[in-house]
């Protein structure tokens, strides 16, 4: 009964949070983009002030990752997007083209659904709050069970962020009684107008099936490729600061690391230098078993572990102050563990005997697992990129760069994110990291340049139409005169005649 009674109050709290968020929407958009833009520079001056914080919160919840890096990611999350979308024109007229007489209007999509996973929840919900409130919406957070605290108190902090700058604290909401039934109902909820989805497979698919417009992001398990011109070292450094950031919990850090077949011994000896351990047959056997449920999906025991905590629920031992397990694998399926996704430091190492092999590996890996997200290439050789980019399918290629914080924006040039689109490959509605752009319609209002006749007059052919008709009109007019003379010289002759 009183599971009965918790689930009705969390579709009550649904509908009254999703209420709220409509009216704080309505206000916000009598707002201008200067008094939008303040309440947002609010948000993010709030996350950083309390990124340190929340981070610990996170880390003590749920028990994944690292909790400096946690609070790097709430930073980031915070002032890294709020500066990259600070200036962008999203209220009111975007643009005028006056040559075409074509004016583009921002439109808000209304109230967002927005799914928070728990490998990165405070600040995935920073970073959800700024583009939305930025693009002019409301939105209203479903958290992932083992991370509701944290991120409950993270949008305590956003909630009062707007208050202090004069907005509706209602822009950002959470529901505080998680259940399947509540998290339906919100993305089924008819005055949801889009579903913002990060999560597992499972909860991005109910996005997708729910009816409402979403915009879901698939896995990860993005390969990177250490080609024959890489500078061996670095490219090593970049991988493993990437599967180590917060205990490899971002989407888009690497899963496999693939070689040319020569390069084999000297990559791996550069891995093992720098704290990666190479499993034993044994071993590898043991923690494949481990890592991956009885149907095929990740076992969250792994999720955001140290290499040693992970070395220890598994039942093997490792070296002392290994920072990357690695595992040789020769193939790709469920019967290959390792070449799923794994947000943890564990490492798949495959090898192939040319940059085409390596190429196909990578393409069955991600066709497997990952299709859309992110590739990894470590190399001089601009040609390689090119090579890999028209072929891997994926929506991110990252050159030279850790994959985790190239993949989020974070050390490249993409949009600052923590939602990665996956494009049609990946079964997601965008290729792109996510930013204000993809939570607002277009208007566009379009006065008229030319008249029907002027379209008629360009069609093909007709010019001679044309010249036809003056041509057929001055013959009439020829017989029509001639007609006319001889009717007034025969009425002349009647004349004469009487």
């Amino acid at each position: 009964m009183q599971l009965y009674d918790k689930d009705l109050l969390s579709v009550q709290e649904v509908r009254t949070l999703v209420e709220k968020a409509k009216n704080a929407q309505k206000e916000l958009a009598l707002k201008n983009q200067r008094e939008v833009d303040e309440i947002v520079s609010s948000i993010a001056e709030a996350g950083v002030r309390n990124a340190r914080r929340l981070a610990k919160m996170a880390c003590e919840e749920t028990c994944f990752g690292i909790c400096e890096d946690k609070a790097v990611k709430n930073v980031f999350a915070s002032r890294g997007v709020y500066e990259h979308i600070r200036d962008m024109k999203t209220i009111g007229e975007l643009e005028y083209n006056p040559e075409k007489k074509l004016r583009k209007i921002a439109v808000p999509v209304g109230v967002i659904a927005g799914l928070i996973p728990s490998t990165n929840p405070t600040s995935t919900a920073l970073y959800k709050s700024e583009i939305a409130v930025k693009s002019g919406n409301a939105i209203v957070f479903s958290p992932h069970p083992n991370a509701r605290n944290c991120i409950l108190e993270t949008v305590k902090v956003i909630r009062q962020a707007i208050a202090e700058a004069g907005g509706n604290e209602d822009l950002v909401s959470c529901i505080t009684i998680p259940t399947v039934q509540a998290t339906d109902n919100l993305l089924k909820h008819p005055d949801i107008s889009l579903i913002l989805a990060t999560g597992g497979t499972a909860m991005v698919r109910a996005a997708y099936s729910s009816g409402t417009p979403a915009i879901g992001v698939g896995p990860g398990n993005g390969p990177a490729y250490i080609e024959r011109t890489a500078d061996i070292p670095l490219a090593v450094k970049r991988i493993m600061d990437s599967k180590t950031f917060d205990n490899g919990t971002i989407c888009a850090s690497e899963q496999s690391v693939i070689c040319d077949e020569d390069q084999k011994e000297e990559i791996q000896k550069e891995m093992e230098r720098q704290g990666a351990y190479f499993l034993t047959p044994e071993q590898r056997r043991k923690l494949g078993g481990f890592i991956l449920r009885a149907n095929g999906t990740m076992n969250p025991m792994i999720v955001g572990r140290s290499a040693e905590e992970i070395a220890r629920l598994s039942g093997i031992t490792i070296p002392g102050g290994t920072r990357v397990l690695v595992a040789q694998e020769d193939g790709v399926g469920r019967e290959h563990p390792y070449s799923n996704e794994k947000l943890a430091p564990i490492l798949a190492f495959y090898v192939g005997k040319d940059y085409r092999q390596v190429c196909d590996i990578c393409c069955q890996i991600l066709h497997y697992e990952g299709a859309g997200h992110t590739f990894s290439i470590h190399t001089k050789d601009r040609d390689m990129v090119d090579y890999f980019a028209k072929r891997v399918p994926v929506s991110r290629v990252v050159v030279n760069t850790p994959g985790a914080l190239g993949g989020i924006g974070g050390t490249t040039g993409l949009m600052p994110a923590l939602t990665l689109g996956c494009g049609a490959v990946g079964g997601s509605a965008t290729s792109e990291n996510v930013g204000p752009f993809h939570l607002m319609n277009v208007r566009y209002v379009a006065e008229g340049l030319r008249e029907l006749s002027d379209i008629r007059a360009e069609m093909p052919g007709a010019s001679e139409e044309k010249i036809k008709v003056q041509g057929n009109a001055q013959e009439d007019g020829c017989i029509q005169q001639m007609e006319i003379e001889e009717i007034v010289e025969q009425i002349i002759k009647r004349l004469r005649s009487m």
